[in-house]
């Protein structure tokens, strides 16, 4: 182990993974440095990754060279993709993992990358020299000196753990918080502030009655995240495991509601900001007092646990109140629990105060990533560890920042978001939070962003021509449909199976596979087999993306030519020592607004709450523009 390193992460959450894997494939000795190394991007919360736009970053993370979706793949327990009955711009993959498996391959993947040494200890302060971070200071190696550091450190900043009225110090259930680094950035001018967030009850299996629960499976033909060409556990050789759906009742809700004057949250011990998308059970009887039951899910921990954990039962009541309104339940009546729900309280530093590139404003070559900006999610974490690790690496060097843009990634919109409009409750990325959503989709991740990956160095050449060859093939079928024609007599049985008008003259195939009744499999048989690619392991993909292009294409070029007009506002740039207070046209709002965040371009100006396009006019014209 070095005394001085390029790069230094501390925590090794979903963040810190990514992070200290990106620098150190990119050339940087990196250390990455954690409490508990047998817990390293750990699932403190659901055993699951993905969902509504979480799955899209997900995909992204891999095809810009992250690792999140191999090691989703390999623990793998059940995949959906879900709103499969809504446009593709709103399909989002969704995997139920082994929370043991998915951790233990985490640790494989960091184990065994070049550059990258491992340190279980705690970073108890930053050292600050001038403004800049020239390194850590730890509880058994004293002092580590390196040229950037990256803070990953999740719940764990002075984290609080509650249950009614117990109240201890805590990162997560059993383990001690990090203490002193938060007062240490108050001191250089660096806001903090407190959310929270909560956990349900982990339920033995074996005291769950599965004949009276309702079973959720998943998707008949499995896909996977990743784009390389290896599949999951459930495509080669496991069976699914499926999850459940329970309700609560009149009775649970009374039972809860007995706890209500112990309630931490209630009394106000806690006084950080809970997510408002996944609130806790109590909350959720106080927001929907008309409700006469909530929807919950038992989904398992592992391929090999009894374990199951009760999403959306997150609770900080006492635990009597907790286990009596459970086994009100039906098909819990028997329930016993592994461990309680319990709520966490933990420091956070508005993500205002940082630039685009995740570097801290007030200290140099410090980074912020994960929970410490105000996000809720593993996903939305590794993609900021992901970006993290290659900025601070690019640092070093004297390169320019990676800024993806809101049109390019969900991530340049969570990471735009963040750094522009502010947090003030844990941010969770949806999909209508991103303006070009259907140039976003998850089944053109590798095509959007793996040439970036390849040019920053984490795609190699092999990947990127694999996402060209794709790309080619799809694009030959394309011209194939749009030039051949079917006749009648060939595809009218199948327009009238499909319930939908027949033809009376030919027709272009794409014509006919643009129609919403038809897929792609009602056309496939009229394409030549030599124009076909069955051998091509990613065939699936291939025929997925034709049936997008054909059907979408209107909607796609209209996005595409509104998100040009948009994004120009992004190639206009601020110059760093602008004084928004002296432009008296603007309003002091805006003024006062803008001089805090100090946007790097007009775009991200206009992208501030507050600021009107009236102000953006006078920017404009102070800007020569």
């Amino acid at each position: 182990m070095n005394s001085l390193y390029d790069v230094i992460v501390v925590g090794a959450g979903h963040a810190g993974c990514e992070a200290a894997r990106a620098a150190a494939r990119l050339g940087s000795h990196t250390l990455l440095v954690t409490m508990d190394m047998t817990k390293m991007a750990h699932m403190s919360c659901n055993p699951a990754i993905g969902g509504i736009a979480k799955g899209q970053i997900v995909r992204e993370i891999d095809a810009l060279g992250g690792a999140m979706a191999r090691v989703t793949d390999t623990s793998t327990m059940q995949f959906r993709m879900l709103n499969r009955s809504k446009g593709p711009a709103m399909w989002s993959p969704r995997a139920q993992c082994d929370r043991m498996v998915f951790s233990a391959a985490w640790r494989e993947v960091l184990e065994n990358t070049d550059n990258l040494d491992l340190w279980q200890d705690q970073v108890t302060e930053l050292l600050i020299e001038d403004g800049h971070v020239v390194g850590v200071k730890t509880d058994f190696r004293n002092e580590i000196r390196a040229k950037t550091v990256i803070l990953t450190n999740g719940t764990f900043l002075n984290g609080k753990i509650f249950i009614g009225w117990s109240a201890t110090p805590g990162g997560r259930m059993g383990e001690p918080p990090t203490e002193g680094i938060s007062k240490q950035l108050r001191d250089y001018g660096i806001q903090v502030e407190r959310m929270k967030t909560g956990t349900p009850p982990r339920i033995d299996g074996r005291t769950i009655d599965f004949t009276k629960v309702e079973i959720q499976k998943g998707d008949l033909q499995p896909q996977k995240f990743s784009f390389a060409d290896v599949p999951s556990p459930i495509q080669a050789q496991r069976e699914q495991l499926h999850c459940y759906m329970v309700y609560t009742n009149l009775q649970v809700h009374d039972k809860l509601r007995e706890g209500f004057d112990d309630s931490p949250l209630f009394a106000g011990r806690i006084t950080g900001r809970g997510p408002r998308y996944c609130p806790s059970i109590e909350d959720k009887l106080n927001t929907f007092a008309d409700k006469d039951q909530h929807l919950l899910f038992l989904e398992p921990e592992g391929w090999d646990t009894n374990e199951f954990y009760l999403q959306g039962f997150a609770s900080s009541l006492p635990i009597d109140i907790q286990f009596k309104a459970v086994r009100n339940i039906k098909g819990l009546e028997r329930a016993n629990f592994y461990r309680p729900g319990y709520a966490i309280e933990y420091d956070y530093f508005p993500p205002t105060q940082l630039h685009p590139s995740l570097e801290s404003k007030h200290i140099t070559n410090l980074y912020l990533a994960g929970q410490v900006n105000g996000t809720t999610g593993y996903e939305e974490a590794a993609a900021q560890g992901l970006m993290a690790g290659v900025n601070a690496h690019r640092k070093i060097l004297g390169k320019d920042p990676v800024i993806l843009k809101r049109d390019q990634a969900y991530i340049g919109v969570l990471i735009d978001d963040l750094v522009t409009k502010g947090v003030d409750e844990p941010y969770r990325m949806f999909t209508s939070r991103a303006e070009y959503r259907i140039l976003l989709r998850q089944d053109n991740a590798d095509e959007r962003l793996t040439p970036i990956g390849r040019e920053i160095g984490l795609v190699s050449d092999s990947t990127y021509q694999g996402v060209l060859d794709k790309i080619s093939k799809r694009d030959q079928l394309v011209h194939w449909l749009e030039s051949e024609s079917v006749t009648p007599e060939q595809i009218n049985p199948v327009l009238e199976r499909r319930g939908t008008t027949p033809i009376k003259t030919k027709r272009k195939a794409a014509e006919i596979l643009s129609r919403p009744q038809i897929g792609w499999e009602d056309v496939k048989p009229f394409v030549p087999r030599g124009t076909l690619y069955e051998e091509d392991s990613r065939a699936a993909e291939i025929y997925e993306s034709v049936e997008i292009t054909i059907k979408y294409r209107g909607y796609i070029d209209r996005e595409k030519a509104f998100a040009e007009k948009i994004v120009r506002l992004d190639g206009v740039p601020i110059p760093v020592s602008f004084d928004f207070m002296q432009v008296e046209s603007l309003s002091i709002e805006s003024r006062q607004k803008l001089q805090k965040i100090k946007p790097k371009t007009i775009g991200q100006a206009s992208r501030i709450p507050g600021v009107s396009p009236a102000d953006i006019s006078v920017l404009l014209l102070f800007l020569g523009r």
